[in-house]
């Protein structure tokens, strides 16, 4: 039987994924955006949220800014997360514009803490998971910390994962501690696991 070191494979495919999202030509990317933002606001899980749990993209990252302004304007409460301690934790706070985030930890934009108040409900929400890879069960590869497995253990509402479709794999390595989302949304196909 052939054995996979989960840890390693991991690390190949993030610095796989990693390139292969660096050289995403922009015209391309700000077309699989448009894309991958309509199959979001499309979804019932989404347009029936009250709360959307989404973080902030980073420029390799699916472009989450449309799908920020689109809850904000439809009256949701949108709720980013701060990286509260270099050891996996995070906490989301409710912001009510752009102007509530600061360049934070990793050089991400997040919510400004004297500004913005701290979501203490984890029970319901709609949330929005990044990853560089997703395979079709919803497990992902991340950048390595272990932030959203983290938090979607205590998360009780619904998860969806975003990525190009490009960027999914039938079955991806997995470790005891990864947590699978309950969606995966592409720019082509929405993919249920719950």
């Amino acid at each position: 039987m052939f054995l996979v070191n989960v840890k390693e494979e991991k690390r190949r495919l993030r610095a796989h994924y990693k390139k292969l999202r660096a050289q995403c030509p922009p015209e391309l990317k700000r077309k699989l955006d448009e894309k991958l933002t309509s199959s979001v606001l499309g979804t019932e899980e989404y347009q029936s949220c009250k709360t959307l749990f989404i973080f902030v993209s980073s420029p390799i990252e699916c472009d989450t800014m449309q799908i920020i302004n689109d809850a904000l304007n439809s009256g949701k409460r949108v709720a980013v997360p701060r990286c509260a301690d270099k050891s996996g934790r995070m906490d989301f706070y409710y912001i009510t514009s752009a102007s509530d985030l600061e360049k934070g930890a990793f050089s991400l934009l997040e919510p400004d803490p004297e500004k913005c108040e701290k979501v203490t409900d984890l029970s319901e929400g709609f949330c929005v998971v990044p990853g560089l890879c997703f395979d079709l069960e919803g497990y992902r590869v991340g950048f390595g910390k272990g932030y959203y497995d983290r938090f979607l253990d205590s998360f009780g509402g619904t998860t969806a994962g975003i990525c190009y479709s490009r960027y999914t794999l039938n079955q991806l390595p997995r470790g005891t501690f990864d947590r699978h989302t309950d969606m995966l949304i592409t720019e082509k196909f929405i993919n249920r696991n719950r």
